[in-house]
């Protein structure tokens, strides 16, 4: 719990500077069930079938040293979790609860070494305005495990991010006062991607069951897959 607790307080600053001085302050949220332990054993891995849902799209970011990297680079011969993120995210239902999640099927590949070794996680930043390689790598070193390979991505530019995200249909709305001014807040969907060997999509995971135990028995699922 103490990594979640340090992911709420984190979130305070942005939820504080978003709200007008005038405003009432807002009732708590309510976690979504990827923070709490799961209600049901998750399916035994591999007795459940996922069936691909398209090909995962290319496109070039850089990675937390500013040095140019395609996606698909990244994927070759992994078991890939994406997410696309941005960091000042400040609903703990969006943004922080997908690097929470990732952060905890971490915890569970570090006991399972042979399925460690097969699997990437790649976090990408859609606010490339203020998510630079030196802030996407200090975010990382927050929640990544050195033992885990676990990518920390953003992009050189808006306009060359876009395709990507279209790629992805991750809608990201930076958000606006009422009179027009740009907001530092962004309206999206939280949308993370499981992505087999092959570059194909095998899940894409909403708050409402994106869930540790869950994601990791489909990854189990989809590796096992990939050897037959």
């Amino acid at each position: 719990m103490r990594l979640l607790s340090a992911i709420l307080l984190a979130t305070l600053p942005a939820v504080a500077a978003s709200q007008s001085h005038h405003e009432p302050p807002k009732e708590p949220q309510v976690l979504a069930p990827g923070y709490s332990t799961l209600e049901f054993a998750a399916p035994e891995p591999g007795s459940y079938a996922l069936p691909p849902l398209g090909s995962a799209a290319d496109g070039e970011l850089l990675d937390s040293s500013g040095t140019p990297v395609k996606l698909h680079e990244l994927y070759d011969d992994k078991t890939i979790v994406l997410s696309f993120i941005y960091t000042s995210c400040p609903d703990v239902n969006g943004c922080p609860l997908a690097t929470f999640v990732l952060s905890q099927v971490q915890q569970r590949l570090t006991s399972a070494p042979q399925t460690m070794a097969n699997v990437r996680m790649v976090t990408v930043s859609f606010d490339p305005a203020n998510d630079t390689p030196t802030v996407m790598a200090d975010y990382g070193r927050h929640f990544r495990n050195a033992a885990i390979d676990w990518r920390f991505l953003t992009a050189s530019s808006e306009d060359s991010l876009t395709p990507i995200l279209d790629d992805y249909d991750q809608s990201v709305i930076r958000d606006r006062s009422p009179d027009g001014k740009v907001l530092t807040t962004m309206s999206h969907i939280l949308r993370v991607y499981l992505i087999d060997a092959d570059k194909k999509i095998r899940n894409i995971y909403s708050p409402s069951y994106l869930h540790p135990d869950l994601l990791y028995a489909d990854i189990r699922t989809v590796m096992n897959d990939d050897t037959q």
